[in-house]
């Protein structure tokens, strides 16, 4: 067994002060700063309105592309896509031919904060609310000295002290597998932090909800505006106990739909088809996931594979000239803006404007299931999230400030 080593710990060459108290950082999926001033404004935050006003508040912006996985990876690493690898939920692998989900712990080329803290001796805790992330967050982590926790709300009736570090959590926690799409599998996140924090008590925790709510229910709709009343009362649980805290969130969230509610969506492999020949040119859009209630597949976020011979630059033009797209670019410029893998992305990089989405072609989107006007995200324009600390620390602006920068300044503010 590791003995306790209190001294600061280096991951990714970032230097993490051990905190005195537990350090949290709280993702809340697609949360959109103008979530959290609707809901303050109608008092329904009490406790976040406390916090804003006593601790430091600022905004900071998320890694591109603006989705789930990408985001989480970078909280949980401290670091961007480059040195991580996870560049999106799904990739195209060139050297097999096949798109995958990129939940997999071999994508993922950096050790977390959390295995770095571990293996520093600390207590380590990691709660999710969808499984796809659970086995990324967790890499690293060794289940057999009780030092370790990292479960899924969707499968918290199956984890195994072996694989989880707990036995059955649905079970502990005395609450039932929520339904996916509901309110209630981020509602367990929260609980489940509560609980842990109060007989468990670890050194580093991570809290990590799903987007379900802000896809589904605009700041000023009643959904979310339940939604963020629910979360308020289990932060004042969490800040009552004493723990520093980072509220912050992975990416914001648009309306993406036309006036008579129908989605916003330029099909750019129909296009593509078009000018190359069918299937000669592979768009990948990096938001797929098996949650098509979300969003369908559709986001602000697309990458391009172009066949040998294709004039690039002529595409890059052609596609340029269309007004549903804010920004087209090669692989190296995407690289160097954004931080991303060079071996993970296509030719070429596409985002769309703040009311569009990027799709590939028009019969390959299912888009039965969404029920509501398409509100999604991946784009430059959900990039700007909230990052507020419970404590006062001193922070940068953005764009310097990232969301990344979640558990240097959790225990920066646990260490003081």
């Amino acid at each position: 067994m590791n003995m306790i080593n209190r001294a600061a710990v280096t991951a990714n060459g970032r230097v993490y002060p051990w905190p005195k108290v537990p350090a949290i950082a709280i993702c809340l999926d697609g949360c959109e700063p103008e979530y959290l001033d609707v809901a303050i404004s109608e008092g329904l935050m009490p406790t976040l309105k406390r916090i804003r006003e006593t601790g430091t508040e600022r905004l900071a912006h998320s890694v591109i592309p603006s989705f789930t996985n990408p985001n989480n990876l970078s909280i949980a690493t401290g670091r961007p896509p480059a040195v991580h690898g996870i560049c999106g939920n799904y990739l195209y692998e060139p050297e097999t031919g096949q798109e995958v989900m990129m939940n997999d712990v071999r994508f993922l080329r950096a050790p977390t904060v959390f295995a770095q803290f571990y293996d520093a001796g600390a207590r380590v805790a990691v709660v999710t609310a969808k499984d796809k992330l659970r086995a990324l967050l967790g890499a690293g982590l060794k289940f057999d000295e009780d030092r370790a926790i990292a479960f899924s709300s969707e499968r918290a009736d199956t984890t195994t002290k072996a694989e989880h570090g707990i036995d059955n959590a649905s079970a502990w926690l005395g609450r039932p597998v929520p339904e996916v799409y509901s309110a209630d599998l981020s509602e367990f996140v929260f609980a489940a932090g509560v609980k842990l924090l109060k007989e468990w008590k670890p050194d580093v925790m991570y809290l990590s909800t799903t987007d379900y709510i802000q896809h589904k229910f605009a700041p000023d709709e009643q959904g979310a505006k339940d939604f963020y009343r629910m979360f308020d009362g289990y932060l004042a649980q969490l800040d009552a106990l004493g723990a520093a805290i980072v509220v912050t969130a992975d990416h914001g969230m648009k309306p993406k739909h036309n006036a008579d509610g129908t989605p916003a969506v330029i099909y750019v492999q129909d296009l593509l088809d078009d000018w190359l020949g069918k299937d000669a040119a592979r768009v990948i859009l990096p938001i797929t996931d098996p949650y098509v209630v979300h969003h369908g597949a559709l986001g602000s976020f697309a990458t391009a594979y172009l066949p040998e011979g294709a004039d690039r630059a002529d595409i890059m033009a052609r596609l340029s000239a269309r007004d549903e797209l804010i920004l087209v670019v090669d692989r190296d410029e995407a690289v160097t803006r954004f931080e991303l893998p060079a071996d993970r992305i296509g030719d070429i990089v596409m985002i769309s404007g703040e009311n569009m989405t990027i799709g590939t072609s028009a019969h390959r989107h299912d888009l039965a299931a969404l029920k509501e006007p398409l509100r999604s995200h991946g784009g430059l324009t959900e990039q700007e999230v909230p990052f507020i600390v419970n404590r006062k620390v001193d922070l940068p602006d953005a764009p310097d400030l990232r969301n990344f920068d979640a558990f240097l300044y959790a225990c920066t503010a646990a260490a003081l």
